[in-house]
C-alpha cells in the first residue's frame, strides 16, 4: 500500500504502460484518474482528453481535484511513435510537429497545469513522473528523429523542473524505458520485422520489457521509496545503455 489514499493522474492511461501503471497503482492503494485521447474505462475517474490542448489539460486537473479533493502524483505518460517519423531526411515538418506536440508539449502542459495542484496540498508536495525514453540518452541508426528529440526534451524539462521545485516539496523525475512489448511497439515492428530484430539484438537481456516492469519503476518514483530522488533519469532498458556488445 505504498500509494495508500494518494490521487494519481495518469495520461496515456489506455496504452500499455499507462494501463499497467493504473493497475499497479490501484493495487498499492491509489485512487487513479485515467486520461486518454480514446474512450476508456481506466481508473476510478476515466477522462477522455487531448493532452496537447491547453484548455483540455487544465480541465482534466480541475475535474480531478473537484471530484477527488486533491492530487498527489502526475504520471505524464501519453505519447506517440508514428510510422512517418523516421530519418531527418524523410520526416515531414507536419510529422515532426505532430510528434513534438504529443510527446513534449503534452508533458509541458501537464506540468504547467498539474504542478500548481501539488503545491496546494497541505503540506505542499507530490511526485511528477514524465515518460522519456532510453533514446533520450543515446542515438540510433534506425531513426525516429522527432520521437528521439521529443524524449530528449522531456528529459531536460524534467531535470529543470526537478531542480526548480525541489524545495517546495515537488519531485520531478524522468522515466526512461527501453523497448516495451506494448501495442505501440508491436504496431511499429509489424510494419518492419527486420527493424525489430535489429533492435532486439542490442538488448543484453535478449527480450523487450513487459509493461508491468515499467509500471513497477513508475510506482517507485510515485511513492515515498524515492523520497530523495528528483531531477533524475531512471533508465529501465534491459542494459542497452550500458552495452558495447551483447551476449551471443
Amino acid at each position: 500500500m505504498r500509494l495508500d489514499g494518494k490521487v494519481c493522474v495518469i495520461t496515456g492511461a489506455a496504452g500499455g504502460i499507462g494501463s499497467a501503471a493504473a493497475t499497479r497503482f490501484t493495487q498499492e492503494g491509489a485512487r487513479v484518474v485515467g486520461v486518454d485521447l480514446r474512450s476508456h474505462d481506466v481508473g476510478e475517474l476515466a477522462l477522455q482528453a487531448d493532452v496537447t490542448d491547453e484548455d483540455q489539460v487544465r480541465g482534466v486537473y480541475a475535474r480531478a481535484r473537484e471530484e477527488l479533493g486533491f492530487i498527489d502524483v502526475l504520471f505524464n505518460n501519453a505519447g506517440i511513435s508514428p510510422g512517418d517519423d523516421s530519418s531527418a531526411l524523410d520526416t515531414s515538418l507536419e510529422a515532426w510537429d505532430r510528434v513534438q506536440a504529443a510527446n513534449l508539449r503534452s508533458v509541458f502542459l501537464c506540468c504547467k497545469h498539474g504542478i500548481p495542484h501539488l503545491l496546494q496540498n497541505n503540506p505542499p508536495g507530490g511526485s511528477v513522473i514524465n515518460t522519456a525514453s532510453f533514446v533520450a540518452v543515446m542515438g540510433a541508426a534506425t531513426s525516429q528523429i522527432s520521437y528521439t528529440a521529443s524524449k530528449g526534451g522531456v528529459l531536460a524539462l524534467s531535470r529543470e523542473l526537478g531542480v526548480e521545485f525541489a524545495r517546495r516539496g515537488v519531485r520531478v523525475n524522468a522515466l526512461c524505458p527501453g523497448p516495451v512489448d506494448t501495442p505501440l511497439l508491436r504496431d511499429l515492428f509489424s510494419r518492419d520485422p527486420e527493424q525489430a530484430q535489429r533492435r532486439l539484438i542490442h538488448v543484453p537481456m535478449g527480450r523487450f520489457a513487459d509493461a508491468s516492469e515499467i509500471a513497477a519503476a513508475a510506482l517507485f518514483l510515485a511513492s515515498d521509496d524515492s523520497s530523495f530522488m528528483t531531477a533524475a533519469a531512471l533508465l529501465i532498458d534491459g542494459g542497452i545503455s550500458g552495452a558495447y556488445v551483447t551476449p551471443v
